[in-house]
């Protein structure tokens, strides 16, 4: 089905034919599917935002989607959105005339939230919180104006360990991105349908499809970023032990709160001997695939 040249959408023309790049394209489709399913993201007739950053995870994402919708197994609307913040030497057309070009619904909004950021930081600390906040702000609005129940962002498997060791390391909690969560209003979604793609993949898949890769020029640029000394981290500990990644991706799908030291999660005053503990997994979830 994936490999029929006839009948593809205009995001995947120009695919490479090799076996190793249709193995990349069908694990891609099936753990986006697998996240979807997982968290119940998917609800019929809904409208998505999907942003596009014009990176190499967000260029994969809306390809992934799009091919998911064109089968027939995303009974969602897709509107791509970017926001083009200001950021100096931004290649404003790039985005536009890709997505015309790939026949995609989209909006580009310009908000220069760029001079904001580098009004309000003083020099030397990172702009990531602030840029990440105000942009964050436009898209819940723009998916309001749009009528849409989600923004859906790319960001992948080593995003959400990234983010999950620099709470530990610096925030003092267990957390991180979830792959669905209910904004603070309480009426719009955010997904995260890259939940279980490793960010290799979205390099590979992007490189491999040729797509006008667009650098963050602001948060991107800065150097010593936590989020950097997290991913040098995880990037020695994979080479020491490859698989080392997924491995402790599984374990913030197998949280045990009898095991941990958080009262509010678990009763340990009322424990009593011969009780069986809650939340106590005999049987911890698996990503399809593994054994």
């Amino acid at each position: 089905m994936l490999d029929d040249a006839d009948d593809i959408h205009p995001l995947f023309h120009g695919a490479p034919a090799t076996t190793e790049f249709k193995k990349l394209r069908k694990r891609l489709v099936r753990e986006v599917r697998e996240a979807m399913e997982t968290y119940g993201m998917i609800r019929r007739g809904d409208r998505w935002l999907v942003c596009l950053s014009g990176g190499k995870d967000s260029y994969t994402l809306l390809a992934v989607l799009t091919e998911l919708q064109w089968r027939g197994l995303l009974p969602v609307d897709i509107l791509a959105c970017n926001l083009d913040q200001g950021q100096p030497n931004f290649p404003a057309t790039v985005l536009p005339e890709f997505l015309a070009k790939m026949g995609v619904p989209h909006r580009i909004e310009f908000q220069d939230t760029y001079s904001i950021v580098v009004d309000k930081v003083p020099q030397g600390r990172t702009m990531c919180a602030l840029c990440s906040r105000l942009r964050r702000g436009n898209l819940y609005r723009i998916a309001r104006e749009e009528g849409c129940s989600a923004v859906v962002l790319g960001h992948h498997r080593d995003d959400i360990l990234e983010t999950f060791f620099m709470n530990l390391f610096h925030g003092g909690r267990l957390a991180t991105m979830p792959p669905k969560l209910l904004n603070e209003d309480g009426d719009l979604f955010v997904y995260r349908p890259l939940a279980f793609v490793a960010e290799a993949d979205c390099e590979k898949f992007a490189t491999a499809m040729n797509y006008p890769i667009i650098p963050c020029d602001l948060c991107g640029s800065q150097e010593g970023l936590q989020r950097q000394q997290v991913k040098q981290l995880l990037d020695g500990w994979e080479a020491r032990s490859p698989g080392r990644r997924q491995v402790m991706f599984r374990s913030l799908m197998n949280a045990r709160p009898s095991h941990l030291l958080d009262p509010s999660l678990f009763d340990f005053a009322g424990l009593m001997a011969g009780a069986k503990p809650e939340g106590f997994a005999e049987n911890p979830p698996q990503l399809k695939g593994e054994n």
